[in-house]
């Protein structure tokens, strides 16, 4: 194991390993109900079938990832692709969930030629290192605005833009989520092993006089999965431009939520290169290639790296050993539905939150002295959480970061794939304003 996973060059230990793990689980098991939540509501498909499909291909993909890439990531069907094949593609355009797996299928598998091919590596690459150490902190307040909005603490209805609700009774599900990061603040502090983790146990205790925590009556840990949508594609509309837009949607948007979360992932755990390259990428990539095509096999949509993975790096997790435990909950899950579904977003959104004060550390090593690296920089870091979209600070990060080198007659910093990337985020922006 120690060979394998190198622990003690990373500076970590099984046991370390162990309880990231547990808490990147933790902080992500939100997905094992809104996505069958979603996706079961569409005609055709269920609850119990897609949270099967979402298990078996979260555990296999985050199994790839430790062993392709030794890299503490955690992967599961995504959040804002599943509402685009619930609400867009299928509620939305008419189209049924076969022809939306379908286009998820075909997306894994030219995923999986571009990562053989090293054309997601030369992307990844591509990116300055000001702009990589800028992604980790615009991640870091996005998974802190999920963690807020999860906890009922920011809102857009207390009659600004955004704002904090009231701590009372009527908000007892904030109150327990204040009281949780008040909690995993204190244990941090004093250096408890596993802070985060502990905090999230005892929120969910706490959670449980304020209704926050709730057991059902005649509850029992125990059930038996269901079986998955098993190869359920239709390839009839597979050559309309219907569908070329649908599959083009699922692939732009996951190749650069993926490359934004790999990279803020592992500059917080310290583990790229001095150039801030990411060790083993392709395996990495390969991983959530192969995810997304299991995942559509089984019967569910686009499997990619998860920011909620940064948890268990705050915890301690610096290897795959750590997303071996994650697979394993995944796949325990399968049995102990209802034992992971006591543990409520209140109790999970403290850990979002810290987790952003500690992605906040890269910052400092962004030279903001030199404007044409700190706009670029700072448009990154303002657009994630605000646009709500990792994609979508990388896609303005990078056309700012053109036109600041240009601007400042720095054209020979910017890369040949730099500029292709920015051309494409242009079309991309451009393309949506018009259809």
């Amino acid at each position: 194991m120690e060979k394998y996973f190198q622990l003690k060059e990373k500076g970590t230990t099984v046991s370390k390993e162990i309880v990231a793990g547990i808490t990147t689980f933790l902080a992500m098991a939100y997905i094992l109900a809104v996505n069958p939540g979603m996706l079961g509501s569409i005609p055709g498909m269920s609850f119990g079938g897609v949270f099967t499909a979402t298990a078996i291909a979260s555990a296999i993909a985050t199994l790839l990832m430790a062993f392709l890439a030794n890299l503490p990531v955690a992967l599961a069907p995504g959040m804002g692709l599943n509402a685009f094949f619930t609400y867009t593609v299928c509620f939305g355009m008419g189209c049924s969930p076969w022809l939306a797996l379908t286009a998820v299928l075909l997306e894994g598998l030219l995923f999986i030629v571009l990562s053989f091919f090293g054309v997601r590596e030369a992307i990844i690459k591509s990116i300055p290192a000001s702009m990589k150490k800028a992604v980790a902190v615009g991640i870091g307040l996005f998974i802190c605005l999920i963690g807020l909005s999860n906890a009922g603490i920011a809102a857009s209805d207390t009659g600004t833009i955004i704002g904090f609700n009231n701590l009372n009774l009527e908000h007892s599900t904030a109150i327990v989520a204040m009281l949780g990061l008040i909690i995993t603040i204190v244990l941090y502090v004093l250096k408890v092993p596993g802070a985060i983790l502990l905090g999230i146990a005892i929120t969910t205790i706490i959670g449980i006089p304020f209704g926050v925590t709730s057991i059902p009556e005649g509850w029992k840990p125990f059930s038996l999965p269901e079986k998955p949508f098993l190869f359920k594609f239709e390839w009839g509309g597979v050559l309309s431009l219907k569908f070329f837009v649908i599959f083009f949607t699922f692939l732009f948007t996951d190749i650069f939520d993926t490359i934004g979360t790999l990279v803020g992932v592992t500059e917080q755990a310290g583990l790229t290169d001095e150039e801030g390259n990411i060790p083993k990428v392709k395996g990495a990539l390969l991983a959530d290639a192969v995810g997304t095509v299991a995942g559509a096999c089984l019967g569910t949509s686009t499997v990619t790296s998860f920011v909620e993975s940064s948890s268990g790096v705050a915890a301690g997790g610096r290897t795959g050993l750590s997303s071996v435990v994650t697979a394993i909950f995944f796949i325990l899950a399968l049995f102990f539905t209802p034992l992971f579904a006591l543990v409520p977003s209140a109790a999970t959104a403290p850990a979002l939150i810290f987790v952003g004060f500690l992605m906040m550390k890269s910052v400092t090593s962004i030279d903001f002295e030199d404007v044409t690296e700190g706009i670029p920089a700072f448009i990154t870091i303002m657009v994630m959480p605000f646009a709500y979209s990792i994609s979508k600070g990388i896609a303005f990060g990078m056309i700012s970061y053109v036109i600041a080198k240009v601007a400042g007659k720095k054209v020979k910093e910017i890369s040949v794939v730099t500029w292709i990337l920015a051309v494409v985020f242009l079309f991309d922006i451009v393309f949506e304003a018009i259809k």
